[in-house]
């Protein structure tokens, strides 16, 4: 009997260090291979966090996604502590952070040391890199943005919202192009919606 307790104990151990290990793991992968920051950096985090590892759901993720990006803060960061935090508590949450922090970090410090702005903008290698870099991200930015209308079951009927968001916020309209406007227009409209719905529910009950 106590040797089975022990190896139970043992196993449930190198479980959990394993989960930390590929929390950590999972999220400098992250933060090391995704330029352009923001929304270049979803459909890498969404294949880590949800088609290989199973740590959330989909549609779970598309509702992290909304809150990580209605909060202060950067968006790659807020998603890492939500899901390490989900997982682990405060330990996961503060290494799953750390793993997205710490490759941009590094890359930052050793770019600041070596390299100067003049050398990058002279050296036709660098400059070159960089050019080859740009359209990769837009790539990467359109992506996660089909996939996120593809789980919010957008249809023609709810097309025009954020179609009508994205001209608001491009065009230089003052307050009327502020993000936050239209994220609290969001969830005041989210909440109208679910509140009618349940006053018909409760309607056809009576």
């Amino acid at each position: 009997m106590d040797s089975r307790k022990g190896k139970t104990i043992d196993t449930v151990t190198s479980d959990s260090k394993n989960i930390y290990l590929q929390l950590f793991a999972s999220f400098f992968k992250i933060g090391a291979f995704t330029f352009g920051g923001g929304w270049a950096m979803i459909s890498i985090i969404e294949r880590e966090i949800v088609d290989k590892h199973h740590w959330i759901e989909r549609d779970d993720f598309l509702d992290l996604l909304a809150i990580a990006q209605s909060l202060p803060g950067i968006l790659a960061v807020n998603i890492a502590t939500a899901v390490g935090d989900k997982l682990k508590g405060t330990r996961g949450s503060m290494l799953a952070a750390a793993g997205t922090i710490l490759p941009s970090f590094l890359i930052i410090l050793a770019i600041a040391i070596f390299l100067t702005p003049d050398i990058i903008k002279n050296n036709r290698v660098i400059s070159s890199i960089f050019m080859g870099i740009r359209p990769a991200v837009v790539a990467l930015i359109i992506a996660p943005v089909l996939t996120s209308a593809k789980a919010a079951k957008l249809t023609w009927k709810t097309i025009w919202i954020p179609l009508i968001t994205a001209l608001m916020i491009s065009l230089d309209l003052g307050w009327f192009s502020n993000p936050i406007l239209y994220i609290v227009l969001g969830g005041l409209g989210g909440y109208l919606f679910w509140a009618l719905a349940n006053k018909q529910i409760h309607s056809k009950n009576k």
